[in-house]
């Protein structure tokens, strides 16, 4: 069964990226930023729908910018060689050719405020019953639309969101832990891909006292206020894991991704990583010493 959705998501607080755009960034996609506070879906078997209310307040149209992937109606002139436009560009290309998705069967239009003020007043309209952040995703059939105002985050948040936009413009479905996941991974605009300090510190902590990966109950959470910061982290650090560990390891994430395409309901992930990854847990809890490992500093600069 081919889901239709309308999900909503907002940018989470408290993580910093490399990349200077202005000091702005961002974030995307069907739930809240890193804490999905909300998933609400159109789903064409349970007709659910996402009540709203028209809004006085007009969406940012003063400047455009389009291209095959991305429309950008905004506030705030950005001339089409802007950095965080280029950024963009190159992040889809990276998601794209790093996942072997198909092409995009949809835009993604980022609505760029830029008063947060406005910002704010045109989604408590819009949408009253989401609390304030900084940007959020909504997904129609309509639509694949990105909201947010010039921040201090905007590059984050922005990548963060459009790995979302550019997930779901690609496939009818992304198990929640791995969209999460995934958006998390790519967020991260660094030379070192995929890596997050502040994870990697802390699943190193959280190893030492005991704490072990748990796959299956990842995959049992179904809603965005079932997500706490501790999940986003290990969604992430699976993502990596998979991605980085050995060619075994990124063939099965690949592989997942080809059958989420076409399957209604493909099987779970962690039943087909019991057979193909022996002893993925173990290999999991190396991975992730090996990334705390490497933020060893030499001369005074992570690595």
């Amino acid at each position: 069964m081919t889901r239709l959705f309308c999900k909503i998501i907002a940018a989470p607080m408290g993580t910093t990226s490399e990349g200077d755009f202005g000091g702005v960034r961002c974030r995307t996609i069907l739930n809240i930023r890193r804490w999905w506070f909300l998933a609400l879906g159109v789903i064409a078997t349970f007709g659910c729908r996402l009540p709203s209310q028209p809004s006085p307040i007009a969406l940012p149209t003063r400047h455009s910018v389009d291209n095959d992937h991305l429309r950008v109606r905004s506030d705030i002139r950005l001339p089409p060689n802007h950095p965080l436009l280029h950024d963009l560009d190159r992040l889809r290309v990276e998601i794209s050719e790093t996942l072997f998705l198909p092409d995009q069967r949809q835009s993604v239009t980022v609505y760029l405020f830029e008063d947060e003020a406005v910002y704010s007043q045109y989604l408590q309209l819009r949408y009253p019953q989401l609390p304030p952040r900084r940007a959020y995703f909504v997904g129609t059939l309509k639509e694949l639309a990105v909201y947010t105002y010039w921040s201090e985050k905007i590059q984050e948040d922005l990548r963060h969101e459009y790995t979302h936009g550019v997930l779901h413009a690609s496939l009818p479905q992304v198990p929640l832990w791995l969209d999460e996941g995934l958006a998390e991974y790519f967020e991260v605009a660094s030379r070192s891909k995929g890596l997050n300090h502040e994870y990697a510190t802390r699943l190193a902590a959280d190893f030492s006292n005991g704490w072990r990966p748990n796959l299956e109950r990842l995959e049992s959470l179904e809603a965005v206020a079932d997500m706490k910061k501790a999940d986003y982290i290990e969604a992430w650090a699976w993502v990596h894991f998979m991605l980085h560990q050995s060619d075994d390891s990124r063939g099965l994430l690949i592989s997942y991704l080809r059958e989420l395409r076409s399957a209604e309901k493909p099987e779970l992930l962690s039943a087909r990583m019991r057979v193909e990854i022996p002893q993925a847990e173990e290999r999991f809890a190396a991975h992730a010493s090996s990334l705390f490992s490497g933020l060893a500093t030499v001369g005074g600069k992570s690595l």
